[in-house]
């Protein structure tokens, strides 16, 4: 019989389908790309909503290789009862991912000969089975200190919920029961037992999964109640062969959600960038947020995004409505209600961790603070068109200086050879190309000319 290979979890994953929206139209910006969590190789996403002890926890998964390969343990505060765990979704992560992603958007400078426009109102808002035992002859469950607490199917999944004396059983228990464990299970288990956590135990029921025609695992989600605000990440290091990314959306019905155990910075964010980054984006973004993980000595959360579910600005998805919000676990909602009504604060926080970098599981707090933060880049197109006027004349001698010290942010936040990023820059001269022969005095003298005309009219 083929070994399963365990994928090790703690909160982890996620099943990517991701696409890029079209284009929208918010406050006078247009979104143009976002940095979705397809940037990254190794990026397990999660999603918690909590209201005071309750949780939900939707575990989604990015795992490549056969079905009948798959399994997670994850550790858990409570024994789960059968009601208590559901099959969700994983379009319902792809929401959140698109909603909250960092992103590009783009403006446009105006004619600067032109009188300045005013944006309408209207333009404004525009929207944006149980596993079978292996080996009869083993250790009995009892002699590996190991208790069945319970065990179910949901969907196309086979639960089994332990709870274990120790560490070394409950590798071999696993190992006996047909899980390969990684090397070094033994010791990231034992800090759950000695805590009295239970182990989560899921894998694929083969005759379900084809009997339904799935395409794809679907991502589990488990509701409980604790006073423990934590995601378990440690066990997810066994199968790690570099630094893993985690994504967090945490939904609570009152703002921020912070760790309480690491620091949280924010994304660089609200930089103009040169326009030809349109077209590396994701280069940018993830040699941007590698720098900046090693400016912080690689011992940080960075927060991406922060902002109520009743809007965003700009819009990079449309925001969930309440049977969305309801889908990933956010139990609070009421069913059918209006965005404004829905009571939802989303914090996107992203946490790229190793080994020996983060030793602790992340332990969360909630809080009420509302501010809104979002990962924000710009890009804003020059008017080249030619501009005769003296506000043209000076507009367009300002835009060296800026379009340097746009590469300077670019090269201060990625570590980008300046010299290359120059070489892309726009050029623009002085003077445009339908700019009069008129020399600057003779543009003098005339102006001078027609306000002494105006004088002796009026006289």
């Amino acid at each position: 019989m083929k070994n399963l290979r365990v994928v090790i979890i703690g909160a982890i994953a996620v099943i990517a389908c991701f696409c890029f929206a079209r284009p929208v139209l918010a406050f006078c910006g247009f979104y143009v790309a976002k940095a979705d969590t397809s940037l990254y190789n190794e990026a397990s996403q999660v999603i918690i909503a909590r209201d005071g002890d309750r949780t939900v926890l939707t575990m989604a998964n990015d795992y490549q290789g056969e079905v009948a390969d798959f399994a997670m343990v994850v550790p858990v505060p409570t024994v789960l009862q059968e009601g208590q765990v559901n099959v969700g979704e994983p379009a319902i992560v792809q929401r959140l991912d698109d909603f909250s992603a960092p992103r590009l958007v783009e403006y446009f400078d105006p004619d600067p000969c032109e009188p300045v426009r005013l944006f309408d109102e209207a333009e404004m808002m525009l929207p944006s089975a149980a596993p079978q035992s292996a080996g009869r002859g083993a250790a009995s469950d009892e002699a590996l200190g190991v208790t069945v607490e319970a065990q179910f199917a949901v969907g196309e999944y086979e639960i089994v919920i332990l709870s274990a004396e120790e560490s070394d059983g409950l590798e071999t228990w696993l190992i006996q029961t047909g899980y390969n464990i990684p090397r070094g299970a033994s010791e990231l288990l034992q800090p759950y037992i000695r805590q009295g956590l239970k182990f989560f135990v899921a894998k694929v029921n083969l005759d379900e999964f084809d009997r339904a025609g799935f395409q794809q695992l679907r991502p589990l989600q488990i509701a409980y109640e604790s006073p423990r605000f934590m995601l378990p990440i440690r066990l997810g290091m066994m199968n790690a062969q570099g630094d893993q990314d985690l994504v967090a959306y945490l939904l609570t019905p009152d703002g921020q959600v912070e760790l309480t155990n690491y620091r949280t910075v924010k994304i660089p964010s609200d930089v103009n960038l040169p326009t030809y980054v349109e077209d590396q984006f994701g280069e940018f973004y993830g040699a941007m947020f590698q720098r900046s993980y090693e400016r912080e000595n690689k011992e940080v959360a960075f927060l991406e995004y922060a902002w109520s579910m009743a809007g965003c600005d700009p819009c990079s998805a449309e925001p969930l409505n309440a049977e969305e919000l309801r889908q990933a676990g956010a139990f609070w909602v009421a069913p059918n209600s209006s965005p404004w009504e829905s009571n939802v604060f989303i914090t996107r926080l992203h946490v790229r961790y190793s080994r020996n970098k983060f030793p602790e599981d992340l332990a969360f707090q909630q809080t009420n603070n509302q501010e809104f933060f979002q990962g924000r880049y710009v890009m804003q197109h020059p008017f080249l068109n030619g501009a005769s006027c003296p506000a043209g004349r000076e507009y367009r001698r300002s835009l060296p200086a800026r379009f340097e010290q746009e590469a300077q942010t670019l090269a201060r936040l990625t570590g980008w050879n300046i010299n290359d990023i120059r070489r892309q820059l726009p050029a623009v001269g002085v003077r445009p190309v339908d700019e009069s022969d008129d020399t600057w005095w003779e543009e003098l003298w005339q102006r001078s000319s027609q306000l002494l005309n105006q004088f002796a009219t009026a006289g």
